[in-house]
């Protein structure tokens, strides 16, 4: 037998609380590999083929390597080279970076990029786990809404290709435990916690840190408005603000130097053309999820249908009817509704400036806006009208917020279930609900996107035992973002492979692109030329030498022509014409190599 001490140990530690959680953690991060499979193997070497994965890449990169030489992360001549970029309003997830430092300096940038793709969805799940332990008398209640929230398809998708919202859309629920607690015990310790929170979310992605503000701001208002009411509730609220502001700086000192250079100016009409291209339609964000198609069941019928170009706008039909049912089982209880106006608000918001049922477009009371037509009535006209709030391109992304509310009702559903069943009745119950929910739970990836290798040896080798820090251009050549769009839109792997080799980029994939950079660009004739020559236009003698001229001055060393089709003539005519020569051919890559005169005796 167990000797007495022994056996008590074991019973402590089985009820210890920090071993609980390690175990819900550890069940969690196992479900979400199951569900997001078979994101997990890419770490064996390879990425979407996105040039957003690629720019979450080089962040990684590019943040380690400031931190080491200390640089300032929010400016960079390292793509969009010579001329460079603010990234003040880039996706570059200054606190992740930082905090996976070590495994990128160890495994390189694109592990830390594929590890915490892989393990987002389970990370979500124990986050809001946490927060529905405030909310949720029981363990299952609370395992079902981390469950519902964690590994929708809507987050599951955004961990496969949007990290930034997806790291971003992580502090929801904790924020939301945050608040909570410092509402139960209102004092600085918990003040501070809330404002670290904030401070976390802003230094992660600014544009999902307006739906953290707005989750606590509603949470907050909701405790102040009810009684005893008092100005000393006052003092952890600005407390927690002040931690914020000030733990939050130096990312909110960057976006302020951008917008005092332009750097929120978008083209005429490109955000009204994003409000209604980026917006949900009704009855579609409460169907089925596109992954039981996936799996196989698309003949199910009322299935999401959209384009999922943006992500999966789609609470899924199982976590609705879970949360309509939590709502009236719950309806006693004040928060319960509370929760329930948040998450139609959020729905509401989502449809953006314009109401779409089924395939008609219905735009009521509608007002000119510039060349678009928005509806007078629909939340998201005014939301977008508030100052700051104009940038918040893509209503649908509205429906991360409304998730929270949405699987905390279910999550009171399945905690019924546990407690006015009988035993055998509530362990069916609930098992039926997981199998429906396990249906639509997950993403295994867009079919139409690929992957691409996480090194190309045989293409950057040489380009990385060349220390002369030339610019390296890739062709196709642009500079791309969320509103700008420059030039061509360039490989995927391009601000890879400057990871590995260490050479400025000219191309560059920028969440906004200051208008700077473009001007700054375009004043270069060899970028201009190059660009028409992409275009298959004609360029005369007066426009080539003007490039000519140009090269001299920019230090331009390596171009890497990625051959997709039919190569470009006129491309390949154009560098010709300016002396480059080329040097090797590797992997579908033809690369042409310049020899500036300053670096002729080095070689």
């Amino acid at each position: 037998g167990t000797a007495p001490g022994r056996r008590g140990l074991g019973g402590l530690l089985a009820g210890h609380p920090v071993r609980q959680h390690l175990a819900v953690l550890a069940c969690f991060l196992a479900a979400g590999i199951a569900v997001s499979w078979p994101r997990v193997t890419y770490l064996a070497g390879k990425l979407p083929a996105t040039r957003d994965a690629g720019a979450y890449v080089w962040g990684f990169w590019w943040v380690a390597h400031q931190v080491e030489h200390l640089g300032n992360p929010w400016r960079t001549t390292a793509i969009a080279a010579p001329v460079g970029a603010q990234l003040g309003l880039h996706a570059l997830m200054p606190l992740p970076d930082l905090v996976m430092m070590p495994v990128t300096l160890v495994f390189g940038p694109s592990a830390s990029y594929n590890l915490l793709s892989a393990v987002m969805p389970g990370l979500f799940c124990y986050a809001m786990y946490r927060a529905a332990r405030l909310w949720l008398p029981s363990q299952t209640g609370a395992i079902a809404a981390g469950a519902f929230f964690g590994l929708s398809s809507m987050l599951v998708w955004r961990s496969w290709y949007h990290l930034n919202l997806a790291l971003g859309a992580l502090f929801l629920p904790i924020a939301l435990e945050a608040a909570v607690r410092l509402t139960r015990r209102p004092g600085w310790r918990s003040a501070v916690i809330l404002g670290v929170v904030l401070a976390a979310a802003v230094l992660t992605d600014q544009e999902i840190a307006v739906l953290v503000i707005i989750l606590v701001v509603v949470g907050l208002a909701a405790w102040l408005a009810r009684p005893p009411y008092s100005a000393a509730k006052l003092a952890p609220v600005g407390l927690a603000a002040l931690a914020a502001v000030v733990l939050a700086s130096p990312q909110l000192i960057a976006i302020y130097q951008q917008l005092k250079a332009g750097g929120l100016s978008s083209p005429p009409g490109s955000l009204e053309s994003s409000y209604r291209d980026y917006s949900s339609s009704l009855p579609a964000m409460f169907a089925l999820s596109p992954r039981v198609s996936q799996l196989g069941l698309g003949s199910l019928g009322f299935i999401f249908r959209g384009p999922v170009t943006d992500g999966v706008p789609d609470f899924g039909l199982v976590l609705t009817a879970a949360a309509v049912a939590g709502l009236a089982l719950s309806w006693r209880r004040g928060s319960a509704w509370l929760l329930a106006l948040l998450w139609l608000g959020c729905a509401a918001l989502a449809l953006g400036p314009v109401l779409r049922v089924g395939s008609h477009l219905l735009i009521p009371v509608a007002q000119q806006d510039g060349n678009w037509r928005m509806s007078g009535v629909m939340p998201f006209t005014w939301f977008a009208k508030i100052p700051g709030l104009s940038g918040f391109r893509e209503p649908d992304r509205m429906m991360m917020l409304g998730l929270i509310p949405a699987a905390l009702l279910a999550g009171a559903a399945v905690n019924w279930l546990r407690y006015h069943l009988r035993p055998a009745a509530a362990v069916s119950a609930i098992a039926v609900v997981a199998v429906l929910g396990a249906l639509e739970a997950g993403w295994s990836g867009n079919p139409l996107i690929g992957t691409v290798p996480t090194a190309l040896p045989a293409v950057d080798g040489p380009i990385a035992a060349d220390h002369s820090r030339s610019i390296v251009v890739d062709v196709p050549f642009g500079i791309r973002g969320g509103t700008y769009i420059y030039g061509g839109a360039f490989d995927p792997d391009a601000q890879v492979l400057a990871t590995a080799d260490g050479h400025p980029r000219a191309v560059g994939y920028i969440s906004r692109v200051p208008v700077q950079t473009l001007d700054g660009i375009r004043k270069h004739a060899f970028y201009s030329q190059l660009v028409a020559r992409q275009r298959r236009e004609h360029t005369g003698p007066r426009e080539l030498a003007a490039a000519r001229r140009d090269l001299a001055h920019l230090d331009i060393g390596w171009v890497l022509v990625w051959n997709w089709g039919t190569p470009n003539g006129h491309v390949t005519q154009y560098l010709r014409l300016l002396g480059f020569h080329v040097a090797y051919r590797a992997d579908g890559v033809t690369v042409w190599r310049h020899w500036p005169a300053h670096h002729t005796a080095t070689h």
